[in-house]
Protein backbone atom coordinates (compact mmCIF):
# COMPACT_ATOMS: atom_id res chain seq x y z
CA UNK A 1 0.00 0.00 0.00
CA UNK A 2 1.35 3.43 -1.01
CA UNK A 3 2.37 5.53 1.99
CA UNK A 4 0.21 8.65 2.35
CA UNK A 5 0.67 11.46 4.85
CA UNK A 6 -2.18 9.90 6.85
CA UNK A 7 -0.59 6.44 6.91
CA UNK A 8 2.81 7.90 7.76
CA UNK A 9 1.31 9.81 10.67
CA UNK A 10 -0.48 6.74 11.95
CA UNK A 11 2.82 4.86 11.84
CA UNK A 12 4.38 7.55 14.03
CA UNK A 13 6.48 8.98 11.19
CA UNK A 14 7.16 12.70 10.78
CA UNK A 15 7.50 13.28 7.04
CA UNK A 16 9.49 16.14 5.46
CA UNK A 17 6.13 17.65 4.50
CA UNK A 18 5.00 17.60 8.14
CA UNK A 19 8.25 19.29 9.14
CA UNK A 20 7.69 21.98 6.51
CA UNK A 21 4.10 22.56 7.65
CA UNK A 22 5.19 22.73 11.29
CA UNK A 23 7.68 25.49 10.48
CA UNK A 24 5.11 27.47 8.52
CA UNK A 25 2.49 27.14 11.23
CA UNK A 26 4.90 27.71 14.14
CA UNK A 27 3.73 24.42 15.63
CA UNK A 28 5.67 21.31 16.62
CA UNK A 29 6.19 18.52 14.06
CA UNK A 30 4.74 16.09 16.59
CA UNK A 31 1.49 18.06 16.75
CA UNK A 32 1.24 18.15 12.95
CA UNK A 33 1.87 14.40 12.79
CA UNK A 34 -0.78 13.69 15.42
CA UNK A 35 -3.38 15.93 13.77
CA UNK A 36 -2.79 14.31 10.37
CA UNK A 37 -2.94 10.84 11.91
CA UNK A 38 -6.25 11.68 13.59
CA UNK A 39 -7.73 12.96 10.33
CA UNK A 40 -8.14 16.48 11.71
CA UNK A 41 -5.53 17.90 9.31
CA UNK A 42 -4.66 17.18 5.70
CA UNK A 43 -1.51 18.02 3.75
CA UNK A 44 -2.60 18.09 0.08
CA UNK A 45 0.62 17.09 -1.66
CA UNK A 46 0.43 14.84 -4.70
CA UNK A 47 3.76 13.07 -5.12
CA UNK A 48 3.99 14.32 -8.72
CA UNK A 49 3.49 17.96 -7.69
CA UNK A 50 5.94 17.52 -4.82
CA UNK A 51 8.60 16.63 -7.37
CA UNK A 52 8.08 20.03 -9.02
CA UNK A 53 7.74 23.21 -6.92
CA UNK A 54 4.96 22.51 -4.41
CA UNK A 55 5.41 24.00 -0.94
CA UNK A 56 3.43 21.76 1.45
CA UNK A 57 0.72 23.33 3.59
CA UNK A 58 -1.68 22.02 6.23
CA UNK A 59 -5.45 22.42 6.41
CA UNK A 60 -7.02 21.76 9.80
CA UNK A 61 -8.43 23.35 12.93
CA UNK A 62 -4.98 23.42 14.61
CA UNK A 63 -3.51 25.43 11.73
CA UNK A 64 -4.16 28.93 10.44
CA UNK A 65 -7.46 29.32 8.60
CA UNK A 66 -6.71 28.87 4.90
CA UNK A 67 -8.30 30.27 1.74
CA UNK A 68 -8.79 28.83 -1.73
CA UNK A 69 -9.09 30.73 -5.00
CA UNK A 70 -10.93 29.28 -8.00
CA UNK A 71 -9.64 29.86 -11.52
CA UNK A 72 -10.21 28.02 -14.80
CA UNK A 73 -11.50 28.57 -18.31
CA UNK A 74 -15.02 28.14 -19.65
CA UNK A 75 -16.49 27.13 -22.99
CA UNK A 76 -16.91 30.86 -23.65
CA UNK A 77 -13.59 32.46 -22.69
CA UNK A 78 -10.02 32.20 -21.34
CA UNK A 79 -6.74 30.56 -22.37
CA UNK A 80 -3.50 29.26 -20.82
CA UNK A 81 -1.85 32.66 -20.41
CA UNK A 82 -4.94 34.17 -18.82
CA UNK A 83 -5.19 31.29 -16.33
CA UNK A 84 -1.51 31.62 -15.43
CA UNK A 85 -2.11 35.34 -14.83
CA UNK A 86 -4.97 34.46 -12.48
CA UNK A 87 -2.77 31.88 -10.74
CA UNK A 88 -0.01 34.43 -10.21
CA UNK A 89 -2.50 37.00 -8.89
CA UNK A 90 -4.07 34.51 -6.48
CA UNK A 91 -0.75 33.31 -5.09
CA UNK A 92 0.75 36.82 -4.95
CA UNK A 93 -2.09 38.08 -2.78
CA UNK A 94 -2.09 35.07 -0.48
CA UNK A 95 -4.25 32.19 -1.72
CA UNK A 96 -3.24 29.01 0.11
CA UNK A 97 -4.64 26.70 -2.56
CA UNK A 98 -6.03 27.17 -6.07
CA UNK A 99 -8.72 25.14 -7.80
CA UNK A 100 -8.68 24.74 -11.58
CA UNK A 101 -12.36 24.56 -12.51
CA UNK A 102 -11.83 24.60 -16.28
CA UNK A 103 -14.83 23.44 -18.29
CA UNK A 104 -13.81 24.49 -21.80
CA UNK A 105 -11.22 23.29 -24.30
CA UNK A 106 -7.53 22.44 -23.89
CA UNK A 107 -8.00 21.51 -20.22
CA UNK A 108 -5.05 19.11 -19.94
CA UNK A 109 -2.58 21.68 -21.23
CA UNK A 110 -3.99 24.45 -19.03
CA UNK A 111 -3.78 22.24 -15.94
CA UNK A 112 -0.28 21.03 -16.75
CA UNK A 113 0.86 24.66 -16.98
CA UNK A 114 -0.90 25.58 -13.73
CA UNK A 115 0.66 22.66 -11.82
CA UNK A 116 4.09 23.40 -13.29
CA UNK A 117 3.96 27.01 -12.10
CA UNK A 118 2.12 26.63 -8.81
CA UNK A 119 3.85 26.55 -5.40
CA UNK A 120 0.46 25.96 -3.73
CA UNK A 121 -1.75 22.85 -3.89
CA UNK A 122 -4.02 22.56 -6.92
CA UNK A 123 -7.54 21.16 -6.71
CA UNK A 124 -9.99 20.10 -9.41
CA UNK A 125 -13.52 18.79 -9.97
CA UNK A 126 -12.82 15.84 -12.31
CA UNK A 127 -16.40 15.48 -13.53
CA UNK A 128 -16.06 18.77 -15.45
CA UNK A 129 -13.31 17.55 -17.75
CA UNK A 130 -14.88 14.12 -18.08
CA UNK A 131 -18.15 15.71 -19.21
CA UNK A 132 -16.35 17.94 -21.72
CA UNK A 133 -14.68 14.89 -23.27
CA UNK A 134 -18.00 13.01 -23.39
CA UNK A 135 -19.49 15.81 -25.44
CA UNK A 136 -21.58 17.33 -22.67
CA UNK A 137 -24.16 14.58 -22.05
CA UNK A 138 -23.82 13.16 -18.53
CA UNK A 139 -26.11 10.26 -19.43
CA UNK A 140 -23.25 8.82 -21.49
CA UNK A 141 -21.02 8.46 -18.44
CA UNK A 142 -19.93 5.03 -17.34
CA UNK A 143 -18.16 4.55 -13.99
CA UNK A 144 -14.91 3.71 -15.77
CA UNK A 145 -14.97 7.10 -17.53
CA UNK A 146 -14.85 8.81 -14.17
CA UNK A 147 -12.22 6.50 -12.68
CA UNK A 148 -10.01 7.07 -15.72
CA UNK A 149 -10.34 10.85 -15.43
CA UNK A 150 -9.45 10.82 -11.74
CA UNK A 151 -6.36 8.75 -12.47
CA UNK A 152 -5.34 11.00 -15.37
CA UNK A 153 -5.58 14.12 -13.21
CA UNK A 154 -3.76 12.37 -10.36
CA UNK A 155 -0.91 11.52 -12.75
CA UNK A 156 -0.75 15.21 -13.73
CA UNK A 157 -0.13 16.17 -10.11
CA UNK A 158 -3.51 17.39 -8.83
CA UNK A 159 -3.32 17.62 -5.03
CA UNK A 160 -6.98 17.40 -4.07
CA UNK A 161 -10.22 16.62 -5.88
CA UNK A 162 -13.84 17.51 -5.29
CA UNK A 163 -15.90 14.39 -5.89
CA UNK A 164 -19.65 14.28 -5.23
CA UNK A 165 -19.92 10.81 -3.71
CA UNK A 166 -22.52 11.74 -1.12
CA UNK A 167 -25.46 12.59 -3.41
CA UNK A 168 -27.82 9.64 -3.02
CA UNK A 169 -30.75 8.68 -5.21
CA UNK A 170 -33.06 8.37 -2.20
CA UNK A 171 -32.36 11.98 -1.14
CA UNK A 172 -33.13 13.77 -4.41
CA UNK A 173 -36.82 14.19 -3.60
CA UNK A 174 -35.80 16.37 -0.66
CA UNK A 175 -34.73 19.11 -3.11
CA UNK A 176 -38.10 19.27 -4.90
CA UNK A 177 -39.51 22.23 -2.98
CA UNK A 178 -36.32 24.23 -2.80
CA UNK A 179 -36.23 27.77 -4.13
CA UNK A 180 -32.98 27.16 -6.07
CA UNK A 181 -32.95 23.36 -6.39
CA UNK A 182 -29.53 21.72 -6.78
CA UNK A 183 -26.94 24.44 -7.39
CA UNK A 184 -23.76 22.37 -7.31
CA UNK A 185 -22.74 21.69 -10.90
CA UNK A 186 -21.26 18.32 -9.96
CA UNK A 187 -24.23 17.51 -7.75
CA UNK A 188 -26.76 18.34 -10.45
CA UNK A 189 -24.89 16.25 -13.03
CA UNK A 190 -24.80 13.19 -10.77
CA UNK A 191 -28.46 13.72 -9.88
CA UNK A 192 -29.40 13.80 -13.57
CA UNK A 193 -27.38 10.63 -14.22
CA UNK A 194 -29.15 8.81 -11.39
CA UNK A 195 -32.62 9.89 -12.53
CA UNK A 196 -31.85 9.01 -16.15
CA UNK A 197 -30.55 5.52 -15.33
CA UNK A 198 -32.61 4.88 -12.19
CA UNK A 199 -29.45 3.77 -10.43
CA UNK A 200 -27.52 4.73 -7.33
CA UNK A 201 -24.66 7.25 -7.47
CA UNK A 202 -21.81 5.41 -9.22
CA UNK A 203 -19.23 7.54 -7.39
CA UNK A 204 -20.58 6.27 -4.08
CA UNK A 205 -20.64 2.69 -5.32
CA UNK A 206 -17.05 2.94 -6.61
CA UNK A 207 -15.73 4.84 -3.60
CA UNK A 208 -13.20 2.16 -2.66
CA UNK A 209 -11.89 2.06 -6.25
CA UNK A 210 -11.46 5.82 -6.14
CA UNK A 211 -9.63 5.47 -2.81
CA UNK A 212 -7.12 3.17 -4.50
CA UNK A 213 -6.25 5.89 -7.02
CA UNK A 214 -6.16 8.68 -4.44
CA UNK A 215 -3.90 6.66 -2.15
CA UNK A 216 -1.47 5.79 -4.95
CA UNK A 217 -0.65 9.48 -5.55
CA UNK A 218 -1.66 10.79 -2.10
CA UNK A 219 -4.44 12.92 -3.55
CA UNK A 220 -6.62 14.41 -0.83
CA UNK A 221 -10.38 13.93 -0.95
CA UNK A 222 -12.51 17.05 -0.93
CA UNK A 223 -15.86 15.37 -0.45
CA UNK A 224 -18.23 17.59 -2.40
CA UNK A 225 -21.51 18.87 -1.01
CA UNK A 226 -23.63 18.28 -4.08
CA UNK A 227 -26.87 19.11 -2.27
CA UNK A 228 -25.62 22.31 -0.65
CA UNK A 229 -28.15 25.17 -0.46
CA UNK A 230 -27.91 27.80 -3.18
CA UNK A 231 -29.97 30.38 -1.32
CA UNK A 232 -30.50 31.27 2.29
CA UNK A 233 -34.12 30.15 1.87
CA UNK A 234 -32.84 26.58 1.37
CA UNK A 235 -30.18 26.64 4.08
CA UNK A 236 -29.96 23.89 6.69
CA UNK A 237 -32.69 21.79 5.10
CA UNK A 238 -33.27 18.06 5.06
CA UNK A 239 -31.42 17.51 1.76
CA UNK A 240 -28.27 19.25 2.97
CA UNK A 241 -28.11 17.32 6.21
CA UNK A 242 -29.04 13.97 4.63
CA UNK A 243 -25.99 14.32 2.39
CA UNK A 244 -23.83 15.40 5.36
CA UNK A 245 -24.59 12.11 7.10
CA UNK A 246 -23.34 10.24 4.02
CA UNK A 247 -20.22 12.41 3.92
CA UNK A 248 -19.55 11.49 7.54
CA UNK A 249 -19.69 7.80 6.58
CA UNK A 250 -17.41 8.38 3.58
CA UNK A 251 -14.92 10.37 5.67
CA UNK A 252 -14.45 7.34 7.92
CA UNK A 253 -14.22 4.98 4.93
CA UNK A 254 -11.70 7.18 3.15
CA UNK A 255 -9.49 7.40 6.21
CA UNK A 256 -9.77 3.64 6.78
CA UNK A 257 -8.52 3.22 3.21
CA UNK A 258 -5.47 5.33 4.06
CA UNK A 259 -6.52 8.49 2.21
CA UNK A 260 -6.61 12.07 3.46
CA UNK A 261 -10.09 13.58 3.63
CA UNK A 262 -11.59 17.03 3.95
CA UNK A 263 -15.27 17.84 3.59
CA UNK A 264 -16.94 20.68 1.70
CA UNK A 265 -19.64 22.80 3.28
CA UNK A 266 -22.65 24.92 2.35
CA UNK A 267 -22.52 28.01 0.16
CA UNK A 268 -25.52 30.05 1.40
CA UNK A 269 -26.20 30.21 5.14
CA UNK A 270 -27.73 33.11 7.13
CA UNK A 271 -25.55 34.39 9.94
CA UNK A 272 -27.56 32.87 12.78
CA UNK A 273 -27.15 29.34 11.34
CA UNK A 274 -23.40 29.38 10.64
CA UNK A 275 -22.15 28.24 14.05
CA UNK A 276 -24.65 25.37 14.14
CA UNK A 277 -23.61 24.23 10.65
CA UNK A 278 -19.91 24.20 11.49
CA UNK A 279 -20.37 22.35 14.76
CA UNK A 280 -22.67 19.80 13.14
CA UNK A 281 -20.14 19.03 10.40
CA UNK A 282 -17.33 18.65 12.92
CA UNK A 283 -19.44 16.22 14.92
CA UNK A 284 -20.72 14.17 11.96
CA UNK A 285 -17.33 14.00 10.21
CA UNK A 286 -15.29 13.40 13.38
CA UNK A 287 -13.27 16.60 13.11
CA UNK A 288 -12.21 16.22 9.46
CA UNK A 289 -11.20 19.63 8.03
CA UNK A 290 -14.23 21.62 6.89
CA UNK A 291 -13.80 23.46 3.56
CA UNK A 292 -16.58 26.05 3.40
CA UNK A 293 -17.86 27.53 0.12
CA UNK A 294 -18.52 31.07 1.30
CA UNK A 295 -20.97 31.10 2.93
CA UNK A 296 -23.08 33.94 1.58
CA UNK A 297 -25.21 35.45 4.34
CA UNK A 298 -27.65 37.25 2.04
CA UNK A 299 -28.74 36.87 -1.59
CA UNK A 300 -29.47 40.50 -2.52
CA UNK A 301 -26.02 41.71 -3.61
CA UNK A 302 -24.97 40.42 -7.06
CA UNK A 303 -21.69 42.13 -7.91
CA UNK A 304 -20.75 42.33 -4.24
CA UNK A 305 -20.95 38.68 -3.23
CA UNK A 306 -17.25 38.74 -2.27
CA UNK A 307 -18.42 40.97 0.59
CA UNK A 308 -21.60 39.12 1.56
CA UNK A 309 -19.70 35.84 1.59
CA UNK A 310 -16.63 37.18 3.41
CA UNK A 311 -18.91 38.11 6.30
CA UNK A 312 -20.05 34.49 6.52
CA UNK A 313 -16.55 33.18 5.89
CA UNK A 314 -15.13 35.10 8.86
CA UNK A 315 -17.82 33.65 11.10
CA UNK A 316 -17.32 30.15 9.72
CA UNK A 317 -13.57 30.34 10.32
CA UNK A 318 -14.15 31.65 13.83
CA UNK A 319 -16.36 28.66 14.65
CA UNK A 320 -13.98 26.05 13.23
CA UNK A 321 -13.90 25.94 9.43
CA UNK A 322 -10.40 24.99 8.30
CA UNK A 323 -10.47 26.50 4.78
CA UNK A 324 -12.62 29.12 3.10
CA UNK A 325 -13.34 29.02 -0.62
CA UNK A 326 -13.31 32.56 -1.92
CA UNK A 327 -16.11 34.25 -3.83
CA UNK A 328 -15.38 37.02 -6.33
CA UNK A 329 -17.52 40.01 -7.36
CA UNK A 330 -18.45 38.02 -10.49
CA UNK A 331 -20.10 35.18 -8.52
CA UNK A 332 -23.43 34.26 -10.17
CA UNK A 333 -22.65 36.71 -12.98
CA UNK A 334 -19.68 35.57 -15.06
CA UNK A 335 -16.19 34.09 -15.30
CA UNK A 336 -13.78 35.97 -13.00
CA UNK A 337 -10.85 37.83 -14.53
CA UNK A 338 -7.55 38.78 -12.88
CA UNK A 339 -9.07 41.82 -11.16
CA UNK A 340 -11.93 39.73 -9.73
CA UNK A 341 -9.46 37.13 -8.42
CA UNK A 342 -7.55 39.93 -6.68
CA UNK A 343 -10.71 41.24 -5.02
CA UNK A 344 -11.84 37.77 -3.93
CA UNK A 345 -8.49 36.78 -2.44
CA UNK A 346 -8.13 39.98 -0.41
CA UNK A 347 -11.69 39.72 0.93
CA UNK A 348 -11.00 36.17 2.08
CA UNK A 349 -7.55 36.89 3.51
CA UNK A 350 -9.31 39.44 5.71
CA UNK A 351 -11.94 36.86 6.71
CA UNK A 352 -9.38 34.13 7.48
CA UNK A 353 -7.16 36.48 9.46
CA UNK A 354 -10.10 37.80 11.46
CA UNK A 355 -11.06 34.20 12.23
CA UNK A 356 -7.54 33.42 13.45
CA UNK A 357 -7.63 36.45 15.76
CA UNK A 358 -11.07 35.46 17.05
CA UNK A 359 -9.87 31.90 17.68
CA UNK A 360 -6.96 33.28 19.71
CA UNK A 361 -4.36 31.56 17.57
CA UNK A 362 -0.91 32.42 18.99
CA UNK A 363 0.65 35.29 17.07
CA UNK A 364 -2.42 35.97 14.95
CA UNK A 365 -2.82 39.54 16.22
CA UNK A 366 0.87 40.48 15.97
CA UNK A 367 0.52 42.00 12.51
CA UNK A 368 -2.55 44.02 13.57
CA UNK A 369 -0.68 45.42 16.55
CA UNK A 370 2.39 46.27 14.47
CA UNK A 371 0.29 48.09 11.89
CA UNK A 372 -1.60 49.95 14.62
CA UNK A 373 1.70 51.15 16.11
CA UNK A 374 2.86 52.29 12.67
CA UNK A 375 -0.46 54.08 12.16
CA UNK A 376 -0.21 55.92 15.48
CA UNK A 377 3.37 56.96 14.79
CA UNK A 378 2.46 58.09 11.25
CA UNK A 379 4.93 55.67 9.69
CA UNK A 380 3.13 55.51 6.37
CA UNK A 381 5.61 53.25 4.58
CA UNK A 382 5.43 50.71 7.39
CA UNK A 383 1.63 50.82 7.21
CA UNK A 384 1.81 50.04 3.51
CA UNK A 385 4.31 47.22 4.07
CA UNK A 386 2.15 45.53 6.70
CA UNK A 387 -1.05 45.82 4.65
CA UNK A 388 -2.61 42.75 3.01
CA UNK A 389 -2.56 44.74 -0.23
CA UNK A 390 0.30 47.27 -0.04
CA UNK A 391 -0.15 48.49 -3.60
CA UNK A 392 -3.78 49.47 -3.03
CA UNK A 393 -3.09 51.07 0.38
CA UNK A 394 -0.31 53.20 -1.11
CA UNK A 395 -2.39 54.13 -4.15
CA UNK A 396 -5.32 55.35 -2.02
CA UNK A 397 -3.00 57.46 0.12
CA UNK A 398 -1.22 58.88 -2.92
CA UNK A 399 -4.40 59.90 -4.73
CA UNK A 400 -4.42 63.10 -2.67
CA UNK A 401 -0.96 63.30 -1.06
CA UNK A 402 1.49 61.73 -3.53
CA UNK A 403 4.61 63.72 -2.65
CA UNK A 404 7.33 61.98 -0.63
CA UNK A 405 7.16 64.68 2.04
CA UNK A 406 3.71 63.44 3.01
CA UNK A 407 5.09 59.98 3.82
CA UNK A 408 6.28 61.50 7.11
CA UNK A 409 3.33 63.85 7.65
CA UNK A 410 1.37 63.48 10.88
CA UNK A 411 -1.99 63.56 9.07
CA UNK A 412 -3.75 62.26 5.97
CA UNK A 413 -6.11 64.00 3.56
CA UNK A 414 -9.22 62.90 5.46
CA UNK A 415 -8.56 64.92 8.64
CA UNK A 416 -5.81 67.28 7.57
CA UNK A 417 -3.22 68.74 9.99
CA UNK A 418 -5.72 70.29 12.43
CA UNK A 419 -8.30 67.52 12.96
CA UNK A 420 -6.26 64.31 13.20
CA UNK A 421 -7.29 62.60 16.44
CA UNK A 422 -4.00 60.70 16.70
CA UNK A 423 -1.98 63.90 16.30
CA UNK A 424 -4.19 65.54 18.94
CA UNK A 425 -3.62 62.55 21.23
CA UNK A 426 0.13 63.03 20.84
CA UNK A 427 -0.30 66.67 21.85
CA UNK A 428 -2.45 65.70 24.86
CA UNK A 429 0.22 63.27 26.04
CA UNK A 430 2.93 65.92 25.72
CA UNK A 431 0.79 68.44 27.58
CA UNK A 432 0.29 66.04 30.50
CA UNK A 433 4.06 65.59 30.68
CA UNK A 434 4.74 69.34 30.44
CA UNK A 435 2.21 70.06 33.18
CA UNK A 436 3.65 67.42 35.51
CA UNK A 437 0.50 65.26 35.33
CA UNK A 438 2.44 62.22 34.08
CA UNK A 439 5.95 60.97 34.83
CA UNK A 440 7.73 61.27 31.43
CA UNK A 441 9.66 58.03 32.06
CA UNK A 442 7.05 55.72 33.59
CA UNK A 443 4.08 57.48 31.90
CA UNK A 444 2.18 57.02 35.16
CA UNK A 445 0.19 59.72 36.88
Amino acid sequence: MARTQLLAGRAGEITPEMEFVATREQLTPELIRDEVAAGRMVIPANRVHLSKRLEPMGIGIAAKCKINANIGNSAVTSNVNEELEKLHTAVHFGADTVMDLSTGKNIDNIRAAIIEHSPVPIGTVPIYQMLEELGGDIADMRPQHFLDMVERQAKQGVDYMTIHCGVMLEHLHLTTNRVTGIVSRGGSLIAKWMITHRKQNPLYEHFDDLCDIMREYDVTWSLGDGLRPGSIADASDAAQFAELEVLGELTARGQKNGTQVMVEGPGHIPMHQIEMNIKRQIEVCNGAPFYVLGPLVTDIAPGYDHITSAIGAAMAGWHGAAMLCYVTPKEHLGLPNKHDVHQGVIAYKIAAHAADVARGRPGAQDRDDALSRARFSFDWNEQFRLSLDPETARAYHDETLPQDTFKSAHFCSMCGPKYCSMKITEEIRQLTVDQGMVDPVSKEA
